[in-house]
């Protein structure tokens, strides 16, 4: 599939209501491996690799790195699920992903259904609330978004390595990924341009993209949808902010706890995230 000239990379599954499932960093769509196939026995799952991610496409990121900016992302994710006959739908995303759907369903509230987000607090607010603490243990958020050509060709020169050092400096460490799903991760990072995409969607979060969160903030705009959010207790988030005090403020139907996990909650946690989804989404269209 393609929007604009970028291609997307999708999958899809089972029957019942539509679900979108959005990835994190520095992942793909394969991160969902433990929990897709009980998801797809009482939910249509669609899976898509974000720009710049996995298989799908790396534009150019333009002025701003507005081509990775989460609006233009969010489109992505409606032209998908538009394409697939899915006028409404609920959503399931980690980390990045998350941060996507966030925008998708501020900007297209008809669109979504229900939101169920994982290990992420409003991205403005936690720029915003950065502490000493949070800075250490999300260091590639600072790097990642420092001038080009250095980061990128930092990444470029040794991209498993990247991937092992970002990926296994959290709570579980590499032991928490199949040898698979962390070869898939290597597979995509060694991609051409998949550096430079990148420090583009980072970049995009810190700049751009706190422009469109200031607005809606400024307006009043807040989410309408229920929205249910998992953190783990391990997690940097966790640990530096409150993550509910911050949702309420986002949003008008807030619910959320904690997990005995990290960060990476689908591959750390697949059968207490299953118990959560079964919850708090509707099977039924």
């Amino acid at each position: 599939m393609t929007r604009d000239g970028v291609a997307l990379q999708v999958r899809r599954a089972g029957q019942g209501a539509p679900l979108l499932l959005l990835h994190g960093h520095p992942q793909s769509q394969g991160m969902w491996h433990r929990v897709a196939p009980q998801l797809a026995e009482r939910f249509s799952v669609v899976l898509m690799d974000l720009r710049g991610y996995g298989d799908s496409g790396r534009p150019a990121a333009a002025e701003q790195s507005a081509n990775y900016a989460k609006r233009e992302m969010a489109r992505d994710a409606l032209h998908v699920m538009r394409t697939l006959g899915h006028e409404r739908f609920q959503v399931l995303a980690h980390d990045r992903g998350a941060r996507v759907a966030h925008r998708l369903a501020l900007d297209h509230p008809q669109a979504v259904e229900r939101l169920l987000l994982l290990d992420i607090a409003p991205t403005l607010a936690m720029y915003r609330n950065t502490g000493e603490a949070f800075a250490r243990a999300y260091w590639h958020w600072f790097f990642l978004i420092q001038p080009p050509p250095l980061p990128e060709a930092l990444i470029a020169s040794d991209p498993v390595r990247y991937v092992r050092s970002v990926m296994g400096a959290r709570h579980a460490g590499l032991a928490a990924f199949a040898p698979e799903a962390l070869a898939e991760y290597e597979r995509c990072a060694a991609i051409a341009g998949t550096a430079e995409s990148i420090c583009a969607d980072y970049r995009a979060s810190a700049g751009i993209d706190l422009q469109h969160d200031q607005a809606d903030q400024d307006a009043g705009n807040r989410l309408t949808q229920p929205l249910h959010v998992l953190w783990g207790e391990h997690g940097a988030v966790g640990r530096n902010f409150d993550v509910p005090a911050l949702w309420r403020a986002a949003a008008t139907d807030f619910t959320g706890r904690s997990l005995p996990c990290g960060h990476y909650i689908a591959e750390e946690a697949p059968a207490l995230l299953l118990d959560e989804a079964f919850s708090f989404l509707r099977s039924i269209p």
